[in-house]
Formats: structure tokens, C-alpha cells, sequence
């Protein structure tokens, strides 16, 4: 299967790429509230890069420390389910 492209399960089942539900993000008809905007971002970082890497922000930085125990939290999912997800959580906001 090339990298980007998710085919089993769900709604992810051939209709979008992960790489097309990025760019649909963009253009979402409302913007959507905080709680899946991390959602979104950890969903993408966890299907674009894998497992979370690096030190916790600092504990002032209340929006990197957000998106850092966001993406933490899916750490050991594969990379290829949390695209699936993304890409299901995309399509239910595009409606």
C-alpha cells in the first residue's frame, strides 16, 4: 500500500487519502472547536510522523503542551489507523 493512501475499514475505504483529507481540513465549512482541532492535529502528526518524539513544551506554553499531550496520547497507534481516523473525523466535518 504507497504511504498516504488507507483502504481498509470505515468510511477511509477508498474515497479520500490521507493527503486529501489534510488539504480538506483547510477548507472546512466552520472552523471546529478546540477540542477537534487537537484532535485533528494529533491524528495528523500521529499519521504523518508516528509516535510522538522530543521534550513536553514548557508549562507556559499552554497551546504547545495542549497539542503535545494530544498527540501523546496516541502514542503506539499505527501510523495507518490514525490516518483512517483523520480521514473519517475530516469527512464527518465536511458533513
Amino acid at each position: 500500500m504507497a504511504a498516504g493512501r488507507v483502504r481498509k475499514g470505515g468510511m477511509a475505504s477508498g474515497r479520500l487519502t490521507f493527503e486529501q483529507a489534510a488539504r480538506d481540513v483547510q477548507s472546512l465549512p466552520e472552523r471546529p472547536d478546540n477540542e477537534t482541532l487537537l484532535r485533528l492535529y494529533a491524528l495528523y502528526k500521529q499519521g504523518s510522523a508516528g509516535d510522538i518524539t522530543g521534550d513536553k513544551p514548557g508549562f507556559f506554553d499552554f497551546v504547545g503542551t495542549a497539542k503535545f499531550e494530544a498527540w501523546s496520547r496516541l502514542k503506539g497507534t499505527p501510523r495507518e489507523r490514525a490516518q483512517e481516523l483523520y480521514i473519517d473525523l475530516v469527512a464527518s466535518l465536511k458533513g
